[in-house]
């Protein structure tokens, strides 16, 4: 696994963007997190676009402020193939509850994780499913690489941090006038895994961006700051 690149690209993309070296800005901006209702932090993300031909990634990092229903951070940096949105590289460091450093990494047909925690050392492996994304618990801006998925396909994901595996049927999506703030914005809304325990919903702009963020069974909702005037 190479983790050395996923080092260097937390370099690049923790970095301000000053220039061509620093890579294309893809997307960047805030989303405040919401939990049953409740103010539970803050989510700060960027994604670059950096390389080019056989080296071309999407770099996405950012840092999840949670307040409730526990206090952590949650720092996740992840590299993926450009066109697909596969996930190709990933690490995570969470402090404060449940504090945990996992980093995954592509082998042929696996993922291999290492995770450190409270309960001491783990080793994983996860099927490397066709184009397999990440969708870490608790982060929204993972779900901008869910955005080319074809409806009526499914979407192959995994969740490092709960050792999960989730396979979400994509839905067509729907045309939405979507209010952030005082703004009114139309949208593109796509259910993923409807009707199962996993379903989210997710509120793409025309550029691809992710507006809006629900998961109905963790009463998770995760709405875009940056964007309102």
């Amino acid at each position: 696994m190479r983790y050395a690149l996923v080092f260097l690209a937390a370099g690049l993309m923790l970095a301000p963007s000053t220039g061509t070296a620093q890579g294309v800005v893809v997307d960047q901006g805030t989303f405040a997190l919401r939990i049953d209702g409740q103010d539970a932090g803050t989510e700060e993300f960027v994604i670059r676009r950096a390389g080019l031909g056989s080296g071309d990634a999407l770099f996405a990092s950012g840092v999840v402020s949670m307040t409730a229903p526990a206090a952590r951070q949650i720092r996740p940096l992840l590299r993926v193939e450009p066109v697909s949105g596969a996930a190709e590289e990933y690490q995570v460091s969470v402090t404060g509850s449940d504090a945990a450093e996992i980093r995954v990494g592509l082998a042929g047909r696996r993922y291999v994780a290492s995770i450190r925690s409270e309960a001491g050392a783990e080793d994983r492996e996860f099927q490397a499913r066709p184009d397999t994304h990440v969708l870490e618990a608790g982060v929204a801006h993972h779900h901008h690489f869910l955005g080319g998925e074809r409806a009526g396909s499914d979407a192959y994901a995994l969740e490092p941090r709960t050792r999960r595996q989730l396979t979400l049927s994509v839905g067509g999506s729907e045309s939405e006038e979507l209010r952030l703030g005082p703004n009114v914005v139309t949208s593109r809304r796509v259910v993923f895994g409807e009707g199962s325990e996993d379903e989210r919903v997710v509120w793409y702009d025309r550029q691809g961006r992710v507006l809006k963020v629900e998961i109905p069974a963790l009463g998770f909702v995760a709405e875009r700051t940056d964007l309102v005037g």
